[in-house]
C-alpha cells in the first residue's frame, strides 16, 4: 500500500513536470548513497514535494521549477564538484544546500565565489558561518556550538535542584557536527580550520555553567566503528549520571543504545544528537524510552507558513507528505521543505531568480517581518545564523517522540525524567 502510494505519487509528478516547460532550475547535491543516506533521502523527499507543490500551484510568477539532483555519495570532494557543474554546465538559476557539516563546510566555499544564495538545511558547525560569507541562511534554530544551552535550560528549568545530575559523560563521533556540538558542552575553544585562528571560546561550557562535572569523554572514529560494548562499559564505569552522545547519524545512536542497554548502565538521564528519526526507534523500541535529542521540528509544532502565496501550515505538510508518501515525515523530511519555502518566499521577494535580489530580500528579513516556514519564522543576523529561536528538545516516552522543552513555546508533554533503565 505504501509503495503504491509512492508510485502514484511519483507518477504524478512526473505527468506535471513534463506538461509544463521548467524555467527556473534549482540544483542541489545530496547524500544519496554513503555515509548520510538516510538522511540524504530524506532531504530528497522533502525538497521533491515542496517543489511538486509548487508546480501544482502554477510555480512561482508562472514559471515551473525544474529539480536537478545529483548525489554526491556523503563525499565532500563530490558535492563540491556537483555544485560547479549545476552553475557552470547546468546553468540554474538557485541551489539548495546539501546534508551535514562536513558536506556544506566546502560547498559554502563554492556557491560564495559564484555569488549564489546559500540557504542552509543540515549544517550546524559555527565555522561555516564565520568564514565572511555573504548571502548563506541557516534554516535550524542556531549553530551547533549553541545546543547545549538547551539541554542546560531543560535541567534548571523542569528539574528540582537536589535531584538534578551531578556528573556527566561525553562521547561523540570524530564529526564535524558531533565536535561541534562537543565544543558547546565542555568549553573549548572554536578554531577556523582555515587559518588556523580562534572564532570564539566557550569556556566554561554549558556542563560547568549547569554545576555539572564531566567524568569521562571519548571520541570514536568518523568511519568503521563497531566497538559499541567496550564504549558502553567505560561510560557505565564512569558512574555518570547524565549520558551526552553526540553521534553522526541515527544509525550510531541505535548501535549505542543497544550496548548501554546490554551492560545495563544506570544513567538519571540520557541526550542525543540524533534520534529523532523514525529508524531510531525501529532499532532501539522499549530502549529508547525517556532519552532526549535537540530537534528543529516537530509535527505538533503549530507553526503556519507560507507556499505559493498561500498560508501552508506545518499540519498541512504532515498531511500532504503522508498522503503522498505513504508514512509520515521526520525533520530531515521537513528541514529541506522549509527551506525551498525559504528560496521561493526569496524569489518572490525579490520578483525574480536573482540570487544579488534574492540575498538581499533575505537579509532584510525582520522578527515583524519574517521568513515564514513549517519550521516557524527565520531572520537572520550578518553571519546567517537565525535570531531568537531556540532549539526544541524531545523525548521518547512510549513509541512517541514527544516535545518536553521550551515550556513557552506551545503545548508540551510532562518530562519523563529520571530515566528508568532501558
Amino acid at each position: 500500500m505504501k509503495l503504491g502510494k509512492l508510485l502514484a505519487s511519483s507518477a504524478a509528478a512526473a505527468l506535471v513536470a513534463s506538461a509544463a516547460v521548467a524555467e527556473i532550475k534549482i540544483g542541489t547535491s545530496l547524500p544519496l548513497t554513503g555515509a548520510f543516506s538516510i538522511a540524504g533521502a530524506k532531504h530528497e523527499q522533502g525538497y521533491q514535494l515542496c517543489v511538486d507543490m509548487i508546480n501544482e500551484r502554477g510555480g512561482i510568477n508562472g514559471e515551473q521549477l525544474e529539480l536537478i539532483m545529483s548525489d554526491n555519495r556523503s563525499d565532500p570532494a563530490t558535492a563540491i564538484a556537483q555544485y560547479e557543474r549545476f552553475i557552470n554546465v547546468d546553468g540554474v538559476n538557485a541551489v539548495f544546500g546539501t546534508f551535514s557539516s562536513r558536506l556544506t563546510f566546502p560547498v559554502a566555499n563554492i556557491l560564495a565565489k559564484n555569488g549564489l544564495v546559500h540557504p542552509v538545511p543540515a549544517g550546524g558547525a559555527l565555522r561555516i558561518y564565520t568564514q565572511g560569507h555573504k548571502n548563506i541562511f541557516y534554516f535550524q534554530p542556531n549553530a551547533a556550538e549553541y545546543v547545549g544551552s538547551s539541554l542546560q535550560g531543560l535541567i534548571s528549568d523542569l528539574v528540582d535542584e537536589a535531584d538534578r545530575p551531578k556528573t556527566a559523560a561525553v562521547v561523540s563521533a570524530d564529526d564535524f557536527f558531533a565536535n561541534a556540538v562537543e565544543t558547546g558542552f565542555l568549553g573549548l575553544k572554536v578554531m577556523d580550520p582555515a587559518t588556523g585562528g580562534e572564532v570564539t571560546d566557550l569556556a566554561p561550557g554549558y556542563l560547568a555553567d549547569a554545576g555539572i562535572e564531566v567524568v569521562y569523554t571519548e571520541k570514536w572514529p568518523e568511519e568503521g566503528f563497531n566497538d559499541w560494548l567496550n564504549l558502553a562499559n567505560s561510560i557505565k564505569r564512569s558512574g555518570a549520571e547524565l549520558i551526552i552522545a553526540l553521534s553522526a547519524s541515527a544509525e550510531e545512536a541505535v548501535q549505542l543504545t543497544r550496548a548501554l542497554k546490554t551492560v545495563r548502565a544506570e544513567p538519571k538521564m540520557v541526550y542525543y544528537s540524533q534520534g529523532t528519526q523514525v529508524e531510531f526507534y525501529e532499532g532501539t523500541q522499549e530502549a529508547s524510552e525517556a532519552i532526549l535529542m535537540h530537534t528543529s521540528w516537530h509535527p505538533d509544532a503549530p507553526y503556519v507558513g507560507e507556499l505559493a502565496g498561500e498560508p501552508f501550515s506545518n499540519a498541512d505538510f504532515v498531511a500532504e507528505f503522508t498522503e503522498r508518501n505513504g508514512f509520515a515525515p521526520d525533520e530531515d523530511a521537513a528541514i529541506p521543505f522549509a527551506v525551498c519555502q525559504g528560496i521561493e518566499q526569496a524569489i518572490l521577494g525579490a520578483g525574480e531568480a536573482d540570487n544579488e535580489k534574492m540575498g538581499a530580500w533575505l537579509a532584510a528579513r525582520t522578527s515583524s517581518d519574517p521568513v515564514r516556514t513549517i519550521l516557524g519564522a527565520f531572520h537572520w543576523d550578518s553571519v546567517g545564523l537565525p535570531i531568537d529561536k531556540p532549539f526544541m528538545v524531545a523525548q521518547w516516552n512510549g513509541g512517541e517522540l514527544q516535545f518536553v522543552y521550551p515550556t513557552n513555546e506551545f503545548k508540551t508533554s510532562p518530562l519523563n525524567y529520571p530515566k528508568k533503565g532501558w
